[in-house]
């Protein structure tokens, strides 16, 4: 019987989870890649596209008028935090790893609205959307 409940349980999460966006914590939204060029073409005041992956990565393509913030930098956690948190921000990394922890300390910092890319570049681009590249 415990084990019908929590598959019960878990299911009912990964139902509520599908969609094109789910709340993660209190000013982050994790949104499709189909819903975040929404919101990047509705452009509220001061959007930022934040890339968290390495310049590397980076350099390899990202979205455009992305800013990079490096994940593994030393001073990353003082780099964002020395990042606006009243602006909307778009984020996102490779499939949502970094992203996800970084939404979390954004959360910690106070910033208002975070719109992760749910899966990160890897889903943007697998759902057709443009990446600039060198």
């Amino acid at each position: 019987m415990k084990t019908r409940i929590v598959w019960l349980l878990a299911l009912g999460l990964a139902l509520a989870s599908c969609g094109g966006s789910t709340a993660t914590a209190v000013g982050v939204t994790e949104v499709a890649p189909d819903r975040a060029v929404e919101v990047i073409e509705e452009a509220p005041a001061g959007l930022v596209v934040l890339d968290v992956r390495t310049p590397e990565e980076f350099a390899e393509g990202h979205l455009a008028g992305a800013v990079n913030v490096d994940f593994y930098a030393a001073d990353f956690g003082d780099r964002l935090a020395e990042l606006d948190p009243t602006l909307p921000y778009v984020l996102y990394c490779r499939s949502g790893n970094r992203s996800g922890t970084t939404a979390e300390m954004m959360t910690e910092l106070g910033f208002e609205e975070v719109y992760e890319v749910d899966g990160g570049i890897l889903a943007w681009a697998a759902a057709g959307q443009p990446v600039v590249t060198p």
